[in-house]
């Protein structure tokens, strides 16, 4: 079965039939990085019948974001769903200026959860101390820590997750990706001078491709290093 929300979010949950594709691959936080985008592209190869699902935050930050959102709305293999800052731009806050208004119609269209069997794509992740049908948009954009006021203090969402589902998320910049049974972290920096990492989703390995460059800079103690599994 695939996941079930409440029905405010039920109305931007994308459900797709895994079926109809061959290759599989989700894709980390671009954040207007074209160049790197369509490097891991490159290396990917997908075809047609192949799908890339993007886990948000395609925007912001970086050089060109109507390069990255033209590229992934006109491709019919590719589907995103909405970050955190996808929803401050559309909220009026910290507009790139390369945006054009058809731009932000089509990120005003992206659905907040994209899923199928067993497997579930949102922006930042899920909330393992409520059901999903509790969820709110701000959860599945923005939900990190569990300790209350806090943002990059342990114990994180990820480490308190068991399933059923496997979220494959981004939004928490990590010195090298989650892998884990029920979660997969795929923000690995590519605008801070890290990578840019795609996941195979048949194949069940990653994909990453360097940056040569740092577009914006971050403090160290905001890359995450993710707990060793007990």
């Amino acid at each position: 079965m695939t996941p079930r929300f409440s029905d405010d979010i039920e109305a931007y949950h994308r459900r797709v039939d895994i079926d109809e594709w061959n290759d599989v691959y989700v894709v980390g936080d671009v954040h207007g990085c074209l160049r790197e985008l369509e490097a891991l592209l490159d290396d990917l190869d997908p075809g047609a019948d192949d799908l890339v699902v993007f886990v948000g935050d395609l925007v912001r930050k970086g050089p060109d974001n109507h390069g990255v959102v033209d590229l992934v709305r006109s491709a019919d293999n590719m589907l995103s769903v909405r970050g955190n800052n996808e929803e401050k731009i559309l909220r009026g806050n910290k507009d790139p200026d390369d945006l054009t208004e058809a731009d932000k119609e089509w990120l005003a269209s992206l659905p907040v959860a994209i899923s199928w069997e067993g497997t579930l794509v949102t922006h930042a992740g899920v909330d393992p101390r409520k059901p999903l049908d509790e969820h709110t948009v701000d959860d599945l954009q923005n939900v990190r820590s569990m300790v209350p006021d806090a943002s990059y203090q342990p114990p994180f969402w990820f480490d308190r997750y068991d399933g059923p589902d496997r979220v494959f998320f981004g939004h928490t910049v990590l010195e090298e990706p989650v892998v884990r049974e029920y979660a997969v972290g795929l923000d690995t920096g590519c605008v801070y001078g890290g990578e840019l990492t795609a996941y195979d989703w048949r194949r069940d390995e990653l994909v990453t491709v360097d940056t040569d460059r740092t577009v914006e800079h971050r403090d160290p103690e905001k890359f995450i290093a993710p707990a060793p599994l007990a």
